[in-house]
């Protein structure tokens, strides 16, 4: 085990010079601080070391442990200077293992795997909360637009037309007409930002019926015909997974309606071998996924996967110049429970 282990192990003596250590021990140590061992030199590990992790700091040799008797040093984060990989943060312990000659052993685990580990899920939990927060936002905004913005607009244009039937002289009458158009127009683009911003159905309705008010919204606006097909065993879904699915699919459809040049795409929801999936698909001019000149900014395609990596689903961008577009996302199901974490 000695010889073999990954652990790095050093029996130092009460002056903290290295009596001997394990081939792992030796992999840290410079080649020059080897050579000069190998010579029979005294050597401290404090070549080496650049201090421990106290309570007063994350690098310090304030009561270092080599000299600090008093404190328990059996577990503790101890930062070396290494061959060839820098500072490297180790999980070390210290003790006495033989009380006569006060010699002790130094036993060192490297723990840059666990830091990126760690990195990665804070991360991953921050663009998590930074997507809710925009989420939670977007909802409070469209509510406030739909039950009052829009409902005062609407009631000041309820009494523009029923001044239209009172007494007024053609001049008055021709302004109320160009106040109630102007009015209809703002109503109109206050309810259409509501549901760009977040649409009610998703939260009340789920995915199926957000998906077709908001399919038929694009019909009428732009003359895109979407053909969707749902196939779903569950009602509704957690909020996390429902966000990102109708994100995605509304960013791919999107994309259809600005660079593919096509009247008509299809859309299929369904459930398969555990996973939720999402297919939007298009036969119109499609684009080269490697190019450099790409039409747009990108920042689209890098939020969709974005967003998929938070549920850790996995999507799939499928295209050719001239052969159309596939966008195919895929969710597992089995770590989200179905209908729950809903607000």
């Amino acid at each position: 085990m000695y010889d073999n282990s990954m652990e790095a192990i050093f029996f130092i003596s009460n002056e903290g010079e290295i009596l001997h250590m394990n081939p792992a021990a030796e992999s840290i140590l410079d080649l020059d601080v080897i050579e000069q061992l190998h010579r029979g030199e005294k050597i401290s590990i404090c070549q080496s070391c650049a201090g421990y992790t106290n309570e007063e700091a994350m690098i310090s040799c304030i009561n270092c442990f080599l000299s600090n008797r008093g404190e328990d040093f059996s577990s503790f984060q101890v930062y070396l200077n290494t061959r060839g990989k820098g500072l490297v943060p180790y999980a070390a312990s210290f003790h006495r293992i033989d009380e006569a000659e006060d010699i002790r052993v130094f036993m060192l685990l490297n723990l840059t795997k666990q830091y990126r580990t760690q990195e990665m899920l804070h991360q991953t939990n921050m663009t998590k909360y930074v997507i809710k927060a925009q989420e939670d936002e977007r909802k409070r905004i469209s509510r406030e637009l739909h039950d009052s913005v829009a409902q005062e607009l609407l009631s000041s244009l309820v009494d523009l037309r029923v001044l239209k039937y009172m007494d007024t002289d053609q001049v008055v009458l021709n302004k109320l007409q160009q106040t109630e158009a102007s009015l209809t127009r703002l109503l109109e683009d206050i309810r259409r930002l509501a549901v760009e911003l977040r649409p009610a159905s998703l939260d009340d309705f789920g995915l199926e019926a957000a998906f077709r008010s908001h399919f038929k919204w694009i019909e009428k606006n732009y003359g895109l015909l979407v053909d969707f097909k749902t196939e779903l065993s569950a009602a509704r879904y957690s909020n996390e997974i429902e966000t990102v699915v109708y994100r995605i699919c509304q960013e791919a459809v999107l994309n259809a309606l600005k660079y593919a040049n096509t009247d008509e795409i299809s859309v299929r929801l369904f459930e398969e071998e555990g996973e939720l999936q999402l297919i939007v698909q298009d036969e119109g001019s499609g684009f080269h996924l490697n190019a450099r000149d790409a039409r747009g900014t990108g920042l689209g395609l890098f939020g969709m996967r974005e967003r998929a990596e938070l549920v850790q689903g996995q999507l799939t961008i499928l295209s050719e110049v001239g052969a159309g577009t596939k966008v195919h996302l895929r969710i597992p199901l089995s770590p989200f429970i179905q209908g729950g974490d809903r607000e």
